[in-house]
């Protein structure tokens, strides 16, 4: 694990980042979050981001995250971004406090009843595969109005927005073109169902600048701040 002087540099240099791709597409510096990916590193990546001020920290997995947050019950937001099996669900609502990786409507009904349970309204974002790229989870585009309304009418949901992960690709132009459609995708069921959502996280460390142009409000970090996982 790097030390907490690397982790804070690292930090400046993304914010840093982050900072010049909103000025260079017009947006103010504060529309886009910045989550730090804790997963595959130990419990000291959540406290790094707790004591330079970050707010959240996104996970993979259930256990690795619940091992976590059993040693720091402390005030930050847990937000599980990896894939989710239906059978976790239940744990899965305990843990976090928003899941981004709703990818298919048997796990959104999974995660409302258990929420319902645990009288819980939870945060969720709908996964959408916009790059169509067979090896992504995620609703497929011709999906997403199903999803969304099935996701509307679960009483303990909360829609929050849209998710996505770029195709593994050297070309940037293959990630913005994902990036645009889920923003283009977005627009359209926002006016469709008189629905703000307002969250697009998109974009990670090598396409960070693509995503916020695209309209990234959250960017999904690990590498660039904590080195390669462990």
């Amino acid at each position: 694990m790097i030390s907490f002087r690397a982790f804070e540099s690292n930090l400046k240099q993304v914010k840093t980042r982050i900072n010049t791709a909103c000025v260079g597409v017009g947006r103010a510096v504060d529309s886009v979050q910045l989550l730090p990916v804790t997963k595959n590193h130990p419990l000291d990546a959540v406290l790094y981001a707790v004591r330079a001020g970050l707010t959240a920290v996104g996970e993979n997995r259930v256990q690795e995250a619940s091992q976590k947050h059993a040693q720091y019950p402390g005030e930050v937001r847990w937000e599980l971004i990896g894939h989710l099996q239906s059978n976790k669900a239940k744990d899965a609502v305990a843990m976090f406090d928003r899941v981004q990786s709703v990818d298919s409507l048997k796990l959104l009904n999974r995660l409302n009843r258990c929420a319902a349970q645990a009288e819980k309204k939870l945060s969720i974002l709908l996964q959408c595969n916009t790059g169509a790229d067979p090896n992504k989870h995620g609703f497929r585009v011709g999906e997403m109005e199903a999803a969304l309304e099935a996701a509307v009418a679960a009483e303990s949901l909360q829609v929050d927005g849209l998710m996505t992960i770029a195709p593994l690709d050297d070309d940037l132009d293959v990630a913005k073109a994902a990036f645009e459609g889920l923003r283009d995708l977005r627009d359209r069921l926002s006016g469709e169902y008189k629905l703000p959502l307002t969250e697009l996280s998109m974009g990670m460390t090598g396409d960070l600048e693509v995503a916020i142009a695209a309209g990234s409000t959250q960017i999904r970090v690990g590498t660039a701040l904590y080195g390669k996982e462990s």
